[in-house]
C-alpha cells in the first residue's frame, strides 16, 4: 500500500509517511504560498504542485525527490486573441479571459504515453503535455466547441475544469467534469468532444432548461479502475452514477444529505463509493455540525453512515472536491478539510484517525 500523502494547502505542501504508529509528517514545502493541487505521476515518480500565487499568477512546480526540492515546470497559457478581436462572452455575457486564472486539474497520462499530462484550468480550457510538462498545448478542439460558450461560473466566477478521467485500457478516451458545462468526453485523443451529461439535472435552471447537458455543475468525477466504464459524480444536486461509460446518467439519494463535492470509488469494485456530505448553497457546513463519511457498497441501493473517529458535534468542516482520495490497495482512504484537519482510515472508512488537526485550509491531497 501506498505509504506517503502529499497535502496541498493555502499555505504549503505537507507530506506525510506512515510509520507504525501512524502518519508523521516528513516534508513542508512552499511554506505560506497557496498551493491548490497535488499529482503524483506513478509511471516516473514525480510530485506535481499547482501554486496560486496571487500578483504572480498560476505557477507549476515539479519535484523528483518526494518534495525535497523543486524545480518549475512550464504554465499552460492561452493563444492570445487576434489583434482587434472583442473579447469573449458566454450566453451570460461574461467575459471570458483568454490567461489561467487557476490551475484547477492535474491528470498523468495513460502508462501507454510516457510524458504525457493533462491539465484543466479556470476559464475552462483543458491542456496537454507530451514532455512531463515542460511545454502545453491548449486543446483547441474543446475550446473552440460551440457548446463551450454555454459553460458559466458555479462556486467561481468563470467556468473551470476539475476533473479528468484517462481511460486505464484505451489511452484516448478521455472524460472531463466542467463546473458549470457538464461531462465531456473524448474517443479520439482529445481531437473531438461530445457533451456526456445526458440524465444530470440542474435544479438551479429555469426547469425547461434543468435537464440541458451544457449547464450541468458536476462537482467531481471518478472511475473506477477496473471496471472504467462506471462512473461517479458528485453533482451540486446530487449523487450521479454511470454505466456505460457517461453516455447516460442515472440520480442517487443519500441520506442524511445528497450534496457535496468530493467523491472516491473502489479502485477494484465499481460498486463501491465514499462521498463527504454537507448541507447544499448557502450553508455548505456538515449536516447537525456532524463530519462523517457515508459509503454505498452496492451500487448505491444503501448507504452506510461513518464517523467512528470524526468529530460529532460542533464541527463546521467542508471538504472540497479535491481533498478526498483512495489508494490503489482500496482499503485506505484520506480526506482533509476547510479548517485544516486531516483523516486517515485504513479499513475503508470504517474508522478514522485524526493525522492533524491544525494545518491551513485543505485544498487537496493525493496519496503517493
Amino acid at each position: 500500500m501506498t505509504s506517503r500523502l502529499a497535502v496541498a494547502t493555502r499555505k504549503g505542501l505537507f507530506v506525510f509517511r506512515r510509520a507504525s504508529a501512524g502518519w508523521n509528517l516528513e516534508v513542508v514545502s512552499f511554506l505560506g504560498d497557496s498551493v491548490g493541487l497535488a499529482l503524483h505521476d506513478p509511471r516516473d515518480g514525480a510530485l506535481y504542485a499547482a501554486l496560486e500565487l496571487g500578483h504572480f499568477g498560476a505557477k507549476l512546480q515539479k519535484s523528483l525527490d518526494g518534495g525535497r526540492s523543486w524545480q518549475p515546470c512550464g504554465k499552460p497559457s492561452y493563444p492570445p486573441l487576434p489583434e482587434g478581436a472583442e473579447p469573449e462572452k458566454n450566453e451570460m455575457g461574461q467575459v471570458i479571459p483568454h490567461n489561467v486564472e487557476k490551475i484547477w486539474a492535474l491528470a498523468a497520462g495513460h502508462p501507454e504515453r510516457p510524458g504525457q499530462l493533462w491539465c484543466g484550468t479556470i476559464p475552462g480550457g483543458l491542456f496537454e503535455s507530451k514532455d512531463a510538462g515542460e511545454t502545453w498545448e491548449l486543446n483547441r478542439p474543446l475550446w473552440d466547441h460551440p457548446k463551450r460558450k454555454c459553460w458559466m461560473g458555479g462556486g467561481a466566477d468563470l467556468p473551470g475544469i476539475h476533473s479528468i478521467l484517462v481511460h486505464p485500457q484505451r489511452p484516448d478516451t478521455i472524460t472531463v467534469g466542467v463546473s458549470c458545462g457538464g461531462v465531456w468526453r473524448s474517443d479520439d485523443g482529445g481531437r473531438s468532444w461530445r457533451s456526456a451529461a445526458r440524465g444530470m439535472v440542474a435544479e438551479y435552471m429555469p426547469p425547461d432548461g434543468a435537464e440541458r447537458e451544457e449547464v450541468q455543475d458536476p462537482h467531481s468525477l471518478a472511475q473506477c479502475q477496473a471496471a472504467p466504464d462506471v462512473l461517479w459524480a458528485q453533482h451540486h444536486n446530487g449523487i450521479f452514477r454511470s454505466d456505460d461509460g457517461a453516455a447516460s446518467w442515472r440520480r442517487i439519494t443519500a441520506q442524511p444529505s445528497s450534496f457535496g463535492f468530493a467523491v472516491c470509488v473502489h479502485p477494484r469494485d465499481p460498486e463501491r463509493a465514499w462521498f463527504v456530505p454537507a448541507v447544499k448553497d448557502e450553508k455548505r457546513v456538515p449536516v447537525d455540525a456532524r463530519v462523517i463519511v457515508t459509503r454505498t457498497r452496492d451500487g448505491g441501493r444503501s448507504f452506510d453512515v461513518l464517523s467512528q473517529g470524526l468529530p460529532q458535534e460542533h464541527a463546521y468542516d467542508l471538504t472540497y472536491r479535491h481533498a478526498f482520495d483512495i489508494d490503489a490497495s482500496g482499503d485506505r482512504l484520506a480526506f482533509g478539510s476547510t479548517t485544516g484537519s486531516l483523516w486517515v482510515s485504513e479499513d475503508q472508512g470504517e474508522v478514522w484517525q485524526l493525522v492533524n488537526a491544525h494545518l491551513p485550509p485543505i485544498y487537496a491531497l493525493r496519496f503517493v
